[in-house]
């Protein structure tokens, strides 16, 4: 039998980055603006306007309350845990990494790591990094 690493230990609920994960990717997923006159019926326009980018698009307002309404420790494990998924870094420089996230941290943390493109992709990364099994994550939390 293979020894499973234990995970690194994490200030923020990997439940809670498995979900901001899920609403990323949401994000991720939206299309340019092709319809400008949002003045028509949606349900005759089949709804295109919910899989397009708008200003004041739902998902993007929900990761940054989200995000906003975390600890600020909660918020330096995000973007520690974005910047190890991005780059060829190891479990090892985990604590040399949040240290470089807390001397970096500001009240701008929902405009950063919103407006980074593929962070769902980089949380997962990250959280798969420091031996959390996000499949069984999701499964856990999306039930």
């Amino acid at each position: 039998m293979i020894k499973q690493e234990q995970p690194v230990e994490i200030n923020i609920s990997p439940n809670k980055v498995v979900f901001l994960i899920e609403k990323a990717k949401e994000f991720d997923a939206k299309d340019v603006v092709t319809e400008t006159d949002l003045g028509s019926n949606a349900v005759d326009d089949n709804m295109i306007e919910v899989l397009e980018d708008h200003p004041d698009d739902e998902t993007f307002n929900e990761i940054c309350g989200f995000i906003n309404s975390l600890n600020i420790d909660e918020q330096i494990d995000l973007v520690a845990l974005m910047w190890l998924g991005r780059e060829d870094y190891t479990a090892e420089d985990w604590p040399r990494l949040r240290a470089e996230a807390a001397a970096a941290h500001n009240r701008h943390t929902a405009r950063y790591l919103s407006g980074t493109p593929l962070l769902g992709d980089f949380l997962e990364a990250g959280l798969e990094t420091l031996n959390y099994p996000v499949a069984e994550l999701e499964s856990a939390v999306f039930q």
